[in-house]
């Protein structure tokens, strides 16, 4: 859990006919290539999932759980569920925890998409192996703090999840658009990751909202 906690800070929000995903990004070196860094990734069609914790046990569960949606198609010959596969993910979690000679592994999950019916799920796992679904949640390093702002802000059919993600995330990344990465999910769509001109738009507006608020609640009222 120490290395959840001090990872990069995830969010996932669940929308009418929407999954947004929206991750905290480390800053990368100059020379360094920022495409080699990733932490929203596809699994399926219509799945997605993004992590806090150690990159290099996520990218072992994420092979893992692509080659069972592929397994899972080539047998059945239908899309697994978000909840199978989040089931799948944390059973692997849960093994490593009780063998010997191995240590657990040092992530938590969001697994998002849509279930047969086109009904948006979200679920959450952690290194412990349980896992459980949300509306809309957080992990990573101060998890708790933007919980409690989605637990403020969010109702059942929100109208923009990307604002509310967006705005989640703004409440613990220091520098703004530019160490933020957004996905959408939509419902007969596929995934599509926001252009960094699409996120500092979107963060431009949130800004502007908060400062005209801001400015109306300092204002007198009128007698």
């Amino acid at each position: 859990m120490e290395a959840v906690q001090k990872g990069t800070t995830a969010v996932g929000v669940r929308g009418k006919d929407q999954i947004v995903i929206g991750v905290e990004k480390k800053s990368t070196a100059k020379l360094q290539d920022p495409r080699t860094i990733r932490k929203i990734h596809q699994l399926d069609e219509s799945i997605c999932l993004s992590f806090a914790g150690l990159t290099a046990d996520a990218r072992v569960l994420i092979n893992r759980a692509r080659v069972e949606c592929q397994s899972y198609r080539l047998t059945l010959e239908d899309a697994p569920s978000v909840e199978y596969i989040a089931r799948f993910v944390a059973g692997i979690q849960q093994r490593y925890t009780q063998r010997p000679g191995v240590r657990p592994f040092g992530i938590s999950l969001l697994i998002c998409g849509f279930d047969a019916a086109g009904q948006p799920q979200l679920y959450q796992t952690d290194p412990s192996g349980t896992y459980s679904a949300w509306k809309a949640t957080a992990t990573g390093k101060q998890a708790k703090n933007v919980r409690e702002f989605l637990e403020k802000k969010y109702d059942d059919g929100v109208a923009d999840p990307v604002k509310l993600t967006i705005t989640a995330l703004l409440e613990v990344v220091e520098s703004g658009s530019k160490n933020i990465e957004v996905a959408v999910m939509t419902r007969g769509e596929t995934l599509r990751i926001l252009s960094e001109a699409e996120v500092a738009e979107h963060v431009a507006q949130i800004e502007a909202d908060k400062a005209a608020e801001e400015e109306r609640a300092g204002r007198p009222q009128a007698s």
